[in-house]
């Protein structure tokens, strides 16, 4: 539906460059990436706010790249709402449909519709210095769809929230685009975000894509140290790729070596994710390919579960329950074996 192609945008001191994406209809697709990644930028780009250097925007295989914003028929939706004070909700979710000079029949029509759609019919005579801040981003977003947009564009919705209303909004977007199957990009830097909602997803870095797939195949084949970095591995260790048979590769890093069952001609660095560890305090014996003993030498709480970082050498952090943690009993400065399947280990 959407396709960029080597698109090259430039403002004042950053530009992104060389952008290749395919974006297909009904697609939930996230734009993932540091701050200063040009996101937004990007976003802003394919609404028509920015003038394009280079390269060209198509939907639907119409060239769009030098068509006016008010022509596109994309909505977006910021992080701060941007909703009109002195209206009210219901004002507000009409706001583009009065502009359009909707007829009146159409206009009660779509309020009531979205309005439901939305979960706000009790709000609809309130002004938004009234609402909550997960009730505002609720209005933005019925304003957003109430014109029936060809493209949602999403810059970081979520971020202002509190944990709470973060979490229900997510599941209120989930349901909307599965009743409505519209076509969404959304801006985040909270690649759990990614994870919950994305179909597909890009990771952005000082003005490129630096990788695209399903959050998966990012979260799981990072193809860069970058992008290894940016989804929380963890465990990223340099070294070289020493063999390989039909079934398995052998990777060493310093003193260790790792068997995977990635192929690849060459390899620089190899990474595991820490949940996919399993840590014992039973260090009696060594099983499987990977099977390593070192010693705890720094346990964080998570909150969820425990951090707990395995010197071997290298350093190796796993991820293990509060369960476990408290059953093994686990000390800094304690001996314990880890070990780890050969498709958890990923080269690039």
């Amino acid at each position: 539906m959407i396709n960029l192609t080597r698109l090259r945008v430039e403002l004042r001191n950053f530009a992104l460059q060389d952008i290749n994406l395919n974006i297909e209809r009904g697609d939930y697709f996230m734009l993932v990436g540091p701050t200063g990644a040009g996101k937004t930028l990007l976003l802003e780009t394919i609404a028509g706010l920015h003038k394009v250097q280079a390269g060209e925007i198509r939907i639907e295989n119409t060239d769009i790249t030098l068509l006016e914003p008010e022509k596109r028929n994309f909505s977006m939706v910021y992080q701060d709402c941007a909703l009109f004070p002195h209206l009210s909700i219901a004002e507000n979710i009409i706001f583009g449909l009065r502009v359009r000079h909707a007829a009146e029949g159409s206009i009660k029509k779509e309020l009531a519709e979205i309005a439901s759609l939305m979960k706000v019919d009790h709000l609809l005579d309130r002004k938004p210095g009234k609402l909550s801040g997960g009730e505002k981003q609720k209005v933005a977003l019925a304003r957003a769809l109430a014109i029936k947009p060809r493209l949602l564009l999403l810059d970081e919705p979520l971020s202002a929230l509190d944990p709470e209303g973060r979490e229900g909004l997510q599941l209120e977007l989930k349901r909307i685009h599965q009743e409505l199957k519209i076509t969404v990009i959304h801006v985040t830097h909270d690649f759990d975000e990614a994870l919950i909602l994305g179909k597909h997803i890009a990771v952005m870095g000082a003005g490129s894509i630096r990788q695209t797939g399903t959050p998966g195949e990012v979260f799981r084949r990072p193809n860069s140290e970058f992008v290894a970095h940016f989804t929380m591995m963890r465990n990223i260790l340099p070294g070289e790729l020493l063999r390989k048979n039909e079934n398995l590769s052998l990777f060493r890093s310093g003193n260790i070596e790792l068997v995977t069952n990635i192929h690849a001609d060459r390899a620089s660095h190899a990474c595991i994710r820490p949940e996919d560890i399993s840590l014992s305090a039973d260090i009696s014996s060594r099983d499987g390919p990977n099977s390593f003993i070192g010693r705890v030498v720094m346990i964080e709480d998570r909150g969820m579960g425990y951090y707990v970082i395995v010197d071997v050498p290298p350093e190796i952090c796993c991820l293990i329950t509060r369960r476990d943690f408290s059953q093994m009993d686990l000390a800094v400065g304690q001996n314990v074996k880890i070990s780890f399947d050969p498709d958890a280990v990923h080269v690039f």
